[in-house]
């Protein structure tokens, strides 16, 4: 039997206890959504690639001209008295890019942009799996409240049964106040699961800025592992960026090794003789002792950086998967084993020994261990529980689940 039809079998036992409906019921999808929506983090991504865009803008545009105007001989004596012999020139100069620079520039405004955008990619990613560890931990927290509520249910039971034989004159008095102190113990542990599932709630809608006092889910549970066996393309896709930019930047640096002319024409007025006379230059760095030689190798040094760590974190999310995936499938089964097969063999035997024990069979003692049995196997299923959607979590994020690109490499 699947594990949602035994939650579902065990969740209508507990029917009595069972929470009234309240606003309409939120898929894992839709709270993603919600979270997306309303996450400043997303919107920083939005503007990070804003900014990229602005710099790409910006890396295309060419260097300013600029406009000289010089006067010689302007104040003097003699003749160079009051103007008499002034030379005034003006001067339009363009400095010209060689080497490939603008370009260079281009391309590695480019690339940045793509950085932005896979790091917002990665980002709608992380918070999708911080979502759906608050929404399975709703889940949990909701079942966890059921069965401490049951739980109160039987020990009330077991405490009139237990009064019954006391007053009968079958039982020391001590057992009656045993089972109080039971009753008293099962409805703290209630009190504790209601305050873990409220403050469960009220994180998952804090993701959307909600409230969690009427947040109810749609999605129930599921223990189905992930089909998926590749790693997503989105941690490549900002490796691959980061490696394209890093390439990007060797090619500016080198670009920057050619120097770069300065090219001017203008006019001179010659007031002595009222004449104009037409100006033309040409400005050529000798680049004898800066060739720009270390920044290019450094460049090159963090190009090779980059592309070996992202070698690495490639390897490693492919044996991070598929570690997780033998932990997931461990808890998975311990669960479905525990729900199956231990968990009503529990309840069976607390069944007979209550039986047992109003015939006189048992004392209150075996009661107590057998309802204490129950309490262990809740206990173990939450355990595996937890193990099971910290490991699923983690593969939903590695697998790209809540990720439209496609998979990139399959594990071997």
């Amino acid at each position: 039997m699947h594990f949602q039809l035994r939650a579902a079998f065990m969740a209508g036992a507990l029917a009595a206890t069972s929470q009234p409906v309240l606003a309409e019921p939120i898929t894992l999808d839709e709270a993603i959504r919600r979270a997306s929506k309303a996450a400043p983090l997303l919107q920083a991504g939005d503007a990070a690639i804003a900014a990229a865009k602005a710099g790409a803008r910006q890396a295309a545009v060419r260097p300013n001209p600029s406009l000289a105007v010089e006067g010689e001989n302007l104040v003097g004596t003699g003749s160079y008295d009051a103007l008499r012999q002034s030379e005034v020139s003006v001067t339009y100069s363009q400095p010209f890019e060689r080497g490939g620079k603008r370009a260079a520039r281009i391309a590695f405004a480019q690339r940045d942009l793509g950085v932005a955008e896979a790091s917002a990619r990665i980002a709608r990613l992380d918070l999708a799996a911080a979502v759906q560890r608050a929404y399975i931990d709703v889940q949990i927290a909701d079942f966890v409240a059921r069965i401490s509520e049951k739980r109160v249910e039987t020990e009330t039971q077991m405490q009139r049964e237990a009064l019954r034989r006391v007053r009968g004159y079958k039982d020391p008095l001590f057992v009656e106040t045993r089972a109080a102190a039971r009753v008293a113990q099962a409805r703290l542990a209630g009190v504790e699961a209601l305050a873990r599932l409220a403050n469960a709630r009220n994180r998952l809608a804090s993701f959307w800025t909600g409230s969690g006092a009427d947040l109810q889910l749609a999605d129930g549970f599921s223990l189905t592992s992930a089909s998926a066996v590749t790693i997503a393309s989105a941690d490549q896709s900002l490796r691959d960026a980061e490696i394209v930019r890093a390439r990007a930047a060797v090619v500016v640096e080198q670009s920057r090794a050619t120097q770069d002319y300065t090219f001017s024409g203008g006019a001179r007025y010659l007031r002595g003789t009222d004449d104009v006379a037409l100006l033309a230059g040409v400005t050529i760095p000798l680049g004898r002792f800066d060739r720009n030689q270390g920044n290019i190798e450094k460049a090159q040094a963090e190009r090779q950086r980059i592309e070996f760590l992202a070698e690495a974190d490639r390897l490693e999310r492919l044996r991070r998967l598929a570690s997780l995936r033998g932990d997931a499938e461990a808890a998975r089964t311990r669960a479905d084993a525990i729900m199956a097969d231990v968990y009503p063999r529990t309840v069976r035997a607390l069944d007979q020994v209550r039986e047992g024990y109003n015939r006189g069979g048992f004392n209150f003692r075996d009661v107590q261990d057998a309802a204490d049995a129950i309490i262990a196997v809740q206990e173990q299923w939450l355990d595996a529980m937890t193990r099971f959607r910290d490991a699923q979590t983690e593969i939903d994020r590695l697998t790209g689940r809540f990720d439209a690109a496609a998979p990139v490499e399959t594990i071997p």
